[in-house]
């Protein structure tokens, strides 16, 4: 791993929002709820508000990790992660690279990349990313163009890079155990979270269970 930058343990309970589920709620609700239940980084992912729109709810999110002293890392959009300080960016196959994303933010910044293969996940190492999203493990519908990973996928992605692998795509408590073993340090997920309707339990959860598989 470079640095300090990001820890393995920063990628246990790995949360990526999405206010599809949020009804009544402030996204930041839901925010603090998982924190409290032991997230232990945040993404904020916004794929339909306006840049302005976007850097406000960042503020917002931002200053709620900090006071948990969980890192808060932007999706995709570099300017809003600039803007604000935020600790981070993570982008996909489709968005900027990451030492295009390096030269903007700066050496102090965490950068994740997703990839799905050996050769994507070796590509993102070389330049520069501190970790790698990797998946969709399981089914997923929280993200329609995911690309499935299979098991011996996975292992051989963990085993190829220097930079720690979290998981991601249709991970629940019931099924992360067959993650066990395979390289990553944590799961990254969107609806075991928020689209439950008690966030902060199914955090607890989440945990609870991540503590055991991964180290």
């Amino acid at each position: 791993m470079k640095g300090n930058k990001i820890k393995t343990t920063d990628l246990r309970l790995y949360a990526i929002t999405d206010r599809r589920w949020l009804g009544d709620k402030k996204l930041a609700e839901d925010v603090e709820a998982v924190l409290r239940g032991g997230a232990t980084l945040i993404q904020l992912r916004e794929k339909h508000l306006d840049t302005d729109a976007f850097r406000d709810e960042a503020k917002v999110i931002q200053k709620i990790c900090a006071a948990y002293g969980v890192p808060l890392i932007i999706n995709d959009n570099v300017e809003v992660a600039k803007a604000i300080g935020a600790d981070g960016v993570h982008v996909g196959q489709s968005d900027m690279a990451a030492g295009d994303v390096r030269k903007r933010l700066g050496d102090d910044k965490i950068i994740g990349v997703s990839a799905s293969t050996v050769e994507e996940a070796l590509e993102a190492e070389g330049h520069g990313a501190d970790y790698l999203g990797v998946g969709a493990v399981f089914p997923t519908g929280s993200k329609d163009d995911a690309e499935a990973v299979d098991a011996a996928t996975l292992k051989a992605i963990c085993a190829a890079v220097k930079i720690p692998v979290v998981a991601i795509g249709g991970i629940t408590a019931d099924n992360m155990k067959a993650l066990a073993g395979s390289g990553v340090c944590g799961i990254s997920v969107i609806s075991a979270l928020f689209a439950q309707p008690d966030p902060y339990r199914a955090a607890c959860i989440l945990r609870e269970e991540a503590d055991q598989y991964f180290a």
